[in-house]
């Protein structure tokens, strides 16, 4: 047989980075499989597009989010993780060990399986929108880890959406802004009624109804965006100095074809302040399984979890050494635990 991985980690962002740290650590000697670019994203997830970082511990100064996930990845590796920058595209977790399948054609075998692929953001589709995101032009999908940043600060800010995370957004950057619209394509809002008027009474907030966005002006850095009324067809433009897109995430578990318990948003379903999936020996972390918080920082704590209960799991099959853990008087369970 082929050789077989004690930990196999699929993913490149915090989630994934934390658990190769504890898992090397442990002498797992796990590998991560980090992806391949597609469009906007890059391996290390959606801080690859995020230029400064204040709310992560421990950098005083902030941090761009490539600086952050390359020191994330160089801690892991100097604790033994190996990395392959590759893509997998289906697994087979009916069979022991797990067997990955790789985009050119490889296959890896898995003891324990940490899946952290995280969740992309929704993007209008328009090119300078992308670009501008790439480039930290004002364009950003996470008001609550952006907006306070001077770039935003003081500024007339949009966020385009009608949910709940919309609202929220925008509620958000009220506090750092001097302005914020929030523009809707329809006659009514898709959130709670409760957030829906925290938003509408708020004196900051203003919601263009009937609205959608067609372009977003600026070269350097956001100046406007051109709008369209979706009832009239009439065209204008607004000027903003930040625009937040808050049109929902996808999570990115399209490669797990069934074969874990998804919630109905795609989510990896695990139990309460647990990492375990549907399937014993296969964890979650970061936001493929977090669809509330979508913070690094929440993502590395929750690899750091996987990491300790696929150790503990590979400890009950007498490899390695059961992690002390706290909780150590309650087993991990292979399969989650009813909500």
């Amino acid at each position: 047989m082929a050789n077989v991985a004690n930990v196999v980690i699929i993913g490149s962002g915090p989630a994934a980075w934390t658990a190769a740290l504890y898992a090397g650590r442990a002498e797992l000697s796990p590998l991560v499989v980090e992806g391949e670019p597609e469009g906007i994203m890059l391996p290390g997830g959606q801080l690859m597009i995020t230029t400064e970082v204040e709310n992560y511990p421990g950098f005083p100064e902030g941090i761009t989010g490539p600086q952050l996930m390359e020191r994330m990845k160089e801690q892991a590796l100097r604790f033994g993780a190996e990395a392959r920058m590759e893509m997998i595209e289906r697994v087979k977790l009916s069979e022991r060990p797990f067997r990955l399948f790789t985009r050119g054609g490889d296959e890896i075998l898995a003891r324990t399986l940490i899946v952290a692929t995280g969740a992309n953001a929704k993007w209008l589709g328009l090119p300078n929108e992308e670009r501008l995101a790439q480039t930290g032009g004002g364009v950003s999908a996470c008001a609550v880890c952006d907006a306070a940043l001077p770039i935003f600060r003081g500024q007339v800010l949009a966020v385009v959406g009608g949910g709940d995370s919309a609202m929220e957004e925008a509620l958000y950057a009220s506090k750092f802004a001097s302005k914020v619209y929030v523009i809707h394509r329809r006659d009514e809002l898709r959130a709670s009624r409760i957030m829906a008027e925290r938003a509408l009474n708020h004196d900051k907030i203003e919601v263009l109804w009937n609205t959608r966005v067609t372009d977003v002006l600026g070269y350097e850095q956001i100046e406007g965006l051109r709008l369209e009324d979706t009832e009239t067809g009439e065209s204008r433009e607004l000027e903003v100095g930040g625009l937040f897109v808050a049109v929902g995430h996808e999570p990115n578990t399209g490669f797990l074809t069934g074969q874990l318990d998804l919630t109905p948003h795609g989510y990896i379903r695990t139990g309460s302040w647990r990492t375990a999936a549907s399937v014993g020996g296969v964890f979650a972390a970061g936001d493929v399984m977090d669809d509330y918080y979508r913070q690094a920082v929440t993502a590395a704590g929750t690899g750091c979890m996987a990491a300790l209960e696929a150790e503990r799991y590979l400890s009950h099959e007498g490899i390695g050494e059961s992690p002390v853990l706290e909780t150590a008087d309650a087993p991990v369970s292979a399969q989650p635990e009813e909500s």
